[in-house]
């Protein structure tokens, strides 16, 4: 039972990290290639590859609705 709790948690915060790149991709410039080559690396390299996005910081970034007041 305590290893089954243990996967569940594991495949969650996975998906939360997963979820995080996905968003931070989305505030960012990028073609649809880019999207999906960044959006590859995040969930292909199941721990890392969240981070790796963040941290290469790929495309420009974006204009918020909020700033552009």
């Amino acid at each position: 039972m305590q290893t089954q709790i243990l996967q569940y948690l594991l495949i969650g915060c996975l998906v939360g990290m997963a979820l995080l790149a996905a968003f931070y991709l989305r505030g960012r410039r990028l073609s649809f290639i880019g999207y999906l080559a960044w959006g590859l690396v995040a969930l292909l390299i199941p721990a890392i590859g969240p981070f790796i996005v963040i941290v290469a910081r790929p495309g420009v970034r974006r204009e918020s609705k909020i700033e552009s007041r």
